[in-house]
């Protein structure tokens, strides 16, 4: 005989009905003290862990509707203003749409461009509606943040700038930045600022690994038109750019590293210039830079878990040697120079 009845009897109905008015009842109950703890709560712990246990609720059931509820992206954007807001920062404005969707808008570009966040898995990608580019990446079990560099440079270099000056997009990326460093010093996330780390030390490796030198010269013959000065490194492992307010920019390898991975690095007295700094305020390095994308394109690296361990709830401890950064992967992995290099033109 087989067990798998194809149609119920009434009372099994009955029962199934009650059952899931039951279920619906304890999870309506579970959602609300949820939405009111990241709507309430001033301890970003609890955010982080109202936010998380919301993106990974289940409302689905097979009987009953659930009433009017958002989705996993839109709490991902409720949980970033308000730990901006705990901090003061009021830069990124969230609103809701025609569609009961959130979206954030950041001065001084909010007459231009919005913000959502796109979910897979668990992770999130800030991501901009126009030009559809994820500014930055966001794993709340397991305490991630990772800035995109191509779609850094895709937004703000090549798209925004024809709209915006570089003061009102430096100005724009300062909330971004603010996040993150609060995600670190509130909840011990781990962090890559990418190419808006200000760090002298940073290295901004290139995606490809070698450089022909003609792109290098092509620079020298730029410079000629400008009075900034370039020279060549004392070892040859490359050149430095010298700027104004004693900032210097090097396109180099480590003389002491075999595989010659070329990078770039800034050098300003009040570490307060990222490289993305000099793409933004420099015409020169910022045309050098589109024009040779194809060879110049900085890696975009990401924080992966190493091994198979199992997700991490959200307020577990967790160390930085868990974490690896591979040499390639986002998808596209690295920056397509050629496309990028004719819209830039």
């Amino acid at each position: 005989m087989n067990n798998n009845k194809m149609i119920s009897s009434p009372s099994e109905r009955l029962s199934a009905l009650s059952d899931s008015f039951k279920d619906v009842l304890k999870t309506g109950q579970r959602y609300v003290k949820l939405l009111d703890q990241l709507a309430e709560t001033d301890d970003a712990r609890e955010m982080l862990l109202a936010t998380n246990e919301l993106v990974k609720l289940d409302l689905h059931n097979a009987f009953i509707d659930f009433p009017q509820h958002y989705q996993a992206a839109d709490y991902y954007l409720i949980f970033m203003g308000r730990l901006l807001e705990k901090h003061g920062i009021d830069a990124v404005q969230i609103s809701e749409n025609a569609r009961h969707e959130f979206i954030a808008r950041i001065e001084p570009i909010a007459d231009s461009d919005s913000f959502k966040f796109t979910v897979d898995g668990s992770e999130a990608a800030f991501t901009e509606q126009g030009e559809q580019e994820p500014l930055f990446y966001l794993d709340l079990t397991n305490r991630f943040f990772q800035f995109n560099n191509e779609a850094l440079v895709n937004y703000f270099i090549v798209h925004a700038l024809q709209k915006h000056t570089d003061l009102e997009l430096r100005d724009a990326v300062k909330p971004l930045i603010a996040f993150a460093e609060e995600l670190q010093d509130d909840l011990d996330f781990t962090i890559n600022l990418g190419i808006l780390n200000t760090d002298n030390g940073e290295h901004f490796k290139l995606a490809r690994p070698e450089l022909d030198l003609t792109v290098i010269d092509r620079l020298f013959v730029a410079t000629a038109e400008n009075d900034y000065m370039l020279m060549n490194l004392p070892h040859n492992n490359g050149a430095e750019l010298v700027l104004d307010q004693g900032i210097k920019l090097d396109i180099a390898f480590d003389p002491d590293d075999y595989s010659q991975q070329w990078f770039f690095a800034v050098k300003d007295p009040s570490s307060r210039v990222s490289f993305f700094d000099t793409l933004l305020h420099y015409h020169l390095i910022r045309k050098w830079y589109l024009d040779n994308r194809g060879e110049l394109a900085v890696r975009s690296d990401k924080f992966v878990l190493a091994g198979n361990e199992e997700d991490t709830a959200a307020g577990d401890e967790i160390s930085e040697q868990e974490y690896e950064q591979p040499t390639e992967v986002f998808t596209p992995n690295q920056e397509d120079g050629d496309e990028d290099n004719d819209e830039a033109k």
